[in-house]
């Protein structure tokens, strides 16, 4: 037994397990492994003859194998990695800054398989009874989507907790998906404590009629992008490399620190490699303890994840929610794809920039601040992620019409080149070993204060030991869902 396998032991309940494989059975539900959604050329041809007339966001059981960087839009199945890679022109950069696109995910966001690494290792060991239990999805927007989807597709009740400012869009979706409860707790995005008040005012009135799956908390998200996301980019990277890149830094948003941990991987194959932590200006709390409002949806703040491995972060930058709705109006609205193509960005990187939604322009401009703070050259490949497309923010380019005025050229040119190839590298931070130990620290007050942890387990994520054993739970979950997927039956039916 390891050191600190005890932390992640799981509480098997046989009755439970076999109600949960009659529902599958019953709704022809077959679980796809983390192997297969890292490489699917492993998942049976059955299942991919049933998948193929599918659409993409179908509330089908078969789509729970979409849930992959490698989804091919075009013929249905699979082939590469989707990515974008920004060039020089666009960015103002020699370094190159590639993103793995979100929106072929069933939902339109990669956070569905961040719901999956959360649900799944409790649906296949009976910690979970999709047919007697609510499954709660506290969130800031994409993950209880995901979780709401994928509980849709086991005919079990979902409740989404978001903040009552987040995009129009996003309640909508949770509504057409038939989500059962919709809690719209105080505040912005940046209102997560709110959030975390209802799960335990859920918690006192429902005691176990209900399940907790708390994306800040449960390694079950950061091991699907240590094993599934980072694998992604080891492919691409080995892809377009060519003889001289370099995998130079992982950038993201921390949220709820579940992307972030891809970059634990690729610090393992590319020891350079600068693992990088995104947020909002208007709520600096990497960068200087801060506290505020904005308008970046989708990347939570005011308090450090429990499952930031923030001992191997190397910088964190903090981004302005102005710059990104002005390039969010630059990308999407007809007079900016105007100007980009005036000025010789090619017509076929325009036509995809709607594939970026508020959350991914921060990201680029994060990754933009990261190769100007670092000097990178052409050499050095930054990689990011576009979690979900601007489809989910069409109100907020609504709203900014509103405020602003109709967009025009002159206003397009100004932003580009003011917000985007002009931005320098203020508030960038490097992190030397105190600067980490405290922002480890500042877990003390959300986590132990409020959250119900102890010292003792909070001592324990500053141990890189503990990490290592974080991220060996996923070869134990495979063959539980192996041995699930045996007993339903399911794929001999097909």
């Amino acid at each position: 037994m390891s050191k600190y396998s005890k932390r992640f032991e799981m509480k098997f309940r046989k009755d439970v397990l076999g109600k949960t494989i009659q529902r599958c059975k019953e709704k022809g539900i077959l679980i796809p492994t983390f192997n297969q959604m890292k490489n699917p050329s492993l998942i049976p041809e059955k299942v991919k003859n049933r998948l193929k007339p599918l659409g993409f966001w179908d509330v089908n059981p078969l789509n729970l194998f979409r849930i992959s960087w490698k989804n091919d839009v075009k013929t249905g199945l699979y082939s590469g990695v989707n990515y974008i890679e920004l060039p020089p022109a666009l960015t103002g950069v020699k370094a190159r800054i590639v993103g793995l696109i979100g929106k072929y995910f069933p939902t339109g966001a990669h956070k569905v398989g961040a719901a999956f690494g959360c649900l799944v290792p409790r649906l296949v060991s009976g910690e979970f009874d999709p047919t007697t239990q609510k499954a709660v999805w506290p969130s800031t927007g994409n993950y209880c989507r995901g979780g709401a989807y994928d509980c849709a597709l086991l005919a079990s009740p979902a409740i989404a907790i978001l903040p009552e400012e987040m995009s129009k869009e996003r309640f909508d979706w949770l509504r057409q998906i038939g989500t059962s409860e919709i809690f719209a707790t105080p505040g912005c995005e940046s209102n997560v404590k709110e959030i975390y008040d209802k799960c335990w005012e859920l918690v006192k009135t429902r005691g176990e009629s209900i399940v907790i799956f708390n994306q800040f908390s449960e390694f079950g998200n950061s091991n699907w992008h240590y094993h599934v996301t980072a694998s992604a980019v080891e492919d691409l990277y080995n892809q377009i490399k060519g003889s001289s890149g370099r995998l130079s830094a992982w950038v993201s948003a921390t949220g709820s620190a579940g992307t972030i941990a891809a970059g634990d991987y690729l610090k393992k194959i590319s020891p350079n490699c600068r693992i990088v932590a995104s947020e909002a200006l208007q709520c600096p709390t990497l960068l200087s303890c801060g506290f505020g409002g904005h308008r970046i949806e989708g990347i939570g703040d005011k308090h450090i994840p429990w499952i930031h491995n923030v001992r191997n972060t190397d910088g964190v930058v903090a981004i302005d929610d102005e710059n990104c709705m002005r390039i969010l109006r630059v990308f999407n609205e007809p007079d900016g794809q105007k100007i980009l193509k005036e000025s010789g960005i090619s017509q076929e990187l325009i036509n995809v920039l709607p594939l970026l939604g508020i959350s991914s322009i921060s990201n680029v401009l994060s990754a933009i601040k990261t190769a100007k703070y670092f000097e990178m050259n052409e050499n050095d490949i930054l990689f990011t992620v576009f979690t979900d497309s601007a489809e989910m923010y069409q109100s907020r380019i609504q709203e900014l019409t509103q405020s602003h005025g109709a967009y025009n050229p002159g206003q397009a040119k100004v932003d580009w080149e003011r917000y985007l190839l002009g931005d320098g590298t203020q508030n960038f931070m490097e992190l030397n070993f105190s600067d980490r130990k405290r922002l480890h620290n500042f877990k003390y007050f959300t986590w132990v204060e409020q959250q119900g942890k102890s010292v003792e387990e909070i001592n324990e994520l500053w141990d890189p030991e503990f990490w290592d054993e974080a991220y060996t739970l996923v070869p134990k979950w495979e063959k539980l869902i192996e041995d699930f997927n045996s007993q339903t039956g399911v794929l001999n039916s097909l």
